[in-house]
């Protein structure tokens, strides 16, 4: 089915504004913004007549749980009908609304928001615009199902053995998609994701390009997520990179238990407004949970090559992309791709925090490794805690191109103590520095152990 939705989401609030009188907003029951009605006066475009909470949901496409969780307190999962909210300057609401639920058989999907004007609107006219909202609630019931579908096929196409298992998987998932699987696509590979469950995870009408999404286990205990993308052409994955940002953000602020963090918001709640109206302080940069582009990331940074991949996968998330394809055909070898990316980030944070398969250098060969040849015996006491400090002087060293002066001056150290310390490196791995193969061997066995 290719229905446009967001096309006819948008004609029905145009429908409820002009109804109305006056600018409407559609939220999903998990409060993603999905369409808004035109500002077209002065006062409606005047930043003073809105209120943080407004803005921050028409800007960044979604309101946080706590915004969510106050604006509930006042009935509207259970409300049949028009429900007024006074202003509260205190939270962020420095207008008042009107919430017009949005309900299909029963079920409440999302909620219809009216800033209040003097006048309001009339009780005829909130009966008129309740009605288009039955309207909205069956179209949401319609694209949730068919989303359910697609996750699942995604699913299958991803976990499926190679061979005609995955191919049936991608014949599903192609016919689903109709005309659209045709097109330039690409995967995203979240990793790790807090949680399985299907209502953690965002709605994929709220991310650019995004066709579905799913979960998929990560290791052993586990979990990431996976992201098939719509593309304009092969040349540019930038709705990949756009969509894996916004995951990244979610997968952060979920993943850190004890922080007081709300999913979702990047913020911390009890800083005296809603959070996620401006006001929060601490709402940092994308890129700082997942390791700059200007530093090495040694094996030092978390006390040995192996101790800082452990520590990666336990505190920080990171995004894989695939190469850009035509079509579905190839979509189990893009997962590859994009998992084996999101690897690499977690592994070496300069990659990342998000990597595009393309850009991964080495680490393309070494996630094709099986686990249990990618640690050579040669190097095993080299990697012990004890040795740390001998085992990022040589990756540094080698990927240095063995230059002395260039690692001498990274390291901050003496010549004469790099020449000691890559000594010591050769009599605990019986490695010859001098012999092209072997500094080969040692290189890779580094890289591959943050793995």
């Amino acid at each position: 089915m290719a229905a446009d939705y967001k096309g006819d989401y948008q004609e029905l609030v145009d429908e409820i504004s002009e109804l109305l009188g006056a600018p409407a907003t559609l939220e999903n029951r998990n409060f993603e913004l999905i369409a808004f009605g035109a500002y077209d006066s002065e006062c409606d475009l005047d930043p003073s007549a809105l209120d943080p909470v407004r803005t921050r949901s028409i800007l960044t496409r979604r309101s946080t749980a706590a915004v969510r969780k106050w604006f509930e307190g006042f009935g509207i999962t259970r409300a049949t009908g028009p429900v007024r909210i006074p202003p509260t300057p205190e939270a962020g609401v420095y207008r008042g609304r009107i919430c017009l639920p949005v309900r299909h058989r029963g079920v409440v999907l999302g909620y219809v928001w009216l800033l209040e004007n003097d006048p309001g609107p009339t009780e005829q006219q909130l009966a008129s615009a309740m009605r288009v909202t039955g309207r909205i609630g069956a179209l949401l019931a319609d694209e949730a199902q068919h989303g359910a579908d697609l996750t699942r096929e995604l699913r299958a196409v991803l976990t499926a053995e190679r061979g005609w298992p995955r191919d049936m998987a991608v014949a599903e998932l192609r016919t689903a998609l109709g005309a659209r699987a045709d097109g330039p696509h690409t995967v995203v590979c979240v990793a790790p994701w807090p949680s399985a469950e299907p209502d953690d995870a965002p709605s994929f009408r709220t991310l650019p390009g995004a066709t579905a999404l799913c979960t998929v286990p990560w290791g052993t205990t586990a979990q990431c997520l996976a992201l098939l993308v719509r593309l304009r052409s092969t040349d540019t994955l930038a709705p990949a990179v756009s969509a894996a940002a916004r995951l990244l953000e979610r997968a952060r602020a979920g993943a850190v238990p004890g922080t007081g963090a709300v999913p979702g918001t990047g913020a911390v709640p009890g800083a005296g407004a809603v959070p996620g109206t401006g006001a929060v302080p601490g709402a940092g940069a994308l890129g700082g949970a997942g390791g700059g582009a200007g530093g090495r990331g040694g094996p030092a940074a978390a006390g040995g090559v192996a101790g800082e991949a452990g520590a990666a996968h336990g505190t920080r998330a990171a995004a894989g992309i695939a190469a850009a394809r035509i079509g579905l055909a190839e979509v189990g070898t893009a997962w590859a791709e994009a998992s084996a990316a999101a690897r690499a980030a977690l592994a070496e944070p300069r990659l990342g925090p998000i990597a595009e398969w393309a850009s991964i250098g080495p680490f393309r060969l070494l996630t094709a490794l099986p686990p249990e040849t990618a640690h050579d015996p040669a190097v095993r006491a080299l990697l012990s805690p004890a040795h740390h400090e001998l085992a990022r002087t040589a990756e540094v060293y080698l990927d240095c191109a063995g230059q002395a002066g260039r690692t001498a001056a990274e390291l901050g150290i003496h010549r004469q103590t790099l020449y000691y310390r890559l000594s010591r490196v050769e009599q605990l791995t019986g490695l010859d520095l001098d012999d092209g193969e072997d500094r080969l061997l040692l290189h890779m066995a580094l890289k591959a152990a943050r793995l």
